[in-house]
């Protein structure tokens, strides 16, 4: 009998999800398919049918990640109608997200690796990159931001922002490490804001 589309659709999402809970657990080179096929209850033959491999598998999974991560981001900015406030809460909640046990290895540790890093920067500019230039955008035609090139800032603050997480997976375990992290980014924006504000003039 043929599978609704519905029924395809939730058997890809289950899936995904037990194959991220055991590239989570055990990272991608120990994550076994037969594991992840038997316990998603199908058969390999249907994982392939969705999937050319485990690798393809993973992709799927990390660029799931990616999205949830800016779901986060895009969350906890619209908290605060204050454009500045908006732009440290994204940058805040990118960092927070990313580190967390979910995501940390899948997307700071094996994402790179097996994938390769154009194929994950391609994933980041897909979803928080574009979050932050979208920010930034509003922010210059408020007058808030010098007129610079917009993609160039955009890859600067994330590239600063990825790198960052990068330590802190690596530092997960010394205590003050997040916490120094928000100290300096909280710094560097509020300089970054008294250097750029640039308002509108009145009529």
């Amino acid at each position: 009998m043929r599978r609704s589309k519905a029924e395809t659709t939730e058997t890809i999402r289950k899936l995904i999800e037990v194959a991220r809970t055991h590239f989570t657990e055990h990272g991608y080179a120990n994550a076994a398919l037969e594991s992840i096929v038997a316990e998603a209850n199908l058969t390999r033959g249907a994982v392939y049918h969705h999937f050319r491999s485990k690798k393809e598998l993973f992709r799927i999974v990390l660029e799931d990640v990616q999205r949830e991560v800016a779901e986060r981001v895009e969350q906890e900015a619209s908290t605060s109608e204050d454009l500045w406030q908006q732009l440290y809460l994204g940058c805040r909640a990118f960092m927070m997200a990313a580190v967390e046990d979910r995501n940390r290895r899948i997307m700071l540790i094996d994402g790179p690796a097996i994938l390769g890093w154009d194929v994950w920067r391609e994933m980041d500019k897909k979803h928080s990159m574009r979050l932050l230039r979208e920010q930034l955008e509003i922010m210059q035609e408020q007058g808030y931001v010098q007129k610079v090139p917009l993609d160039a800032a955009a890859h600067f603050i994330s590239g600063g922002l990825n790198e960052t997480a990068l330590r802190l997976a690596s530092e997960s375990m010394k205590p003050n490490a997040l916490e120094e992290t928000m100290q300096v980014l909280s710094v560097c924006l509020e300089g970054f804001k008294r250097m750029t504000y640039n308002p509108p003039l009145s009529d």
